[in-house]
């Protein structure tokens, strides 16, 4: 997996671009914070302390929060 996203099951947000990366055939993990306490802090350490989500974060390190799927699009041709 290139990425894994941080979700939680009533996110709308994540609902959306999950369906998105989908359709266009991109591969990722992704990590319920409600279900995973310990992914949470990942979530916030990259939100200023908050829970916000979708929050990707990429084989590299880096994070992106609810981004477009031209934004994902973007970082991985740029991380490949």
């Amino acid at each position: 997996m290139t990425f894994t996203m941080f979700t939680t099951p009533w996110c709308g947000y994540c609902h959306r671009l999950k369906s998105q990366l989908d359709r266009e055939g991109i591969a990722f993990s992704i990590v319920d914070i409600e279900q995973e306490p310990e992914a949470a802090l990942t979530v916030e350490q990259a939100n200023g302390g908050n829970q916000t989500v979708p929050t990707l974060l990429f084989s590299d390190g880096s994070t992106l929060t609810n981004p477009s799927v031209a934004q994902v699009k973007e970082k991985l041709a740029a991380i490949a």
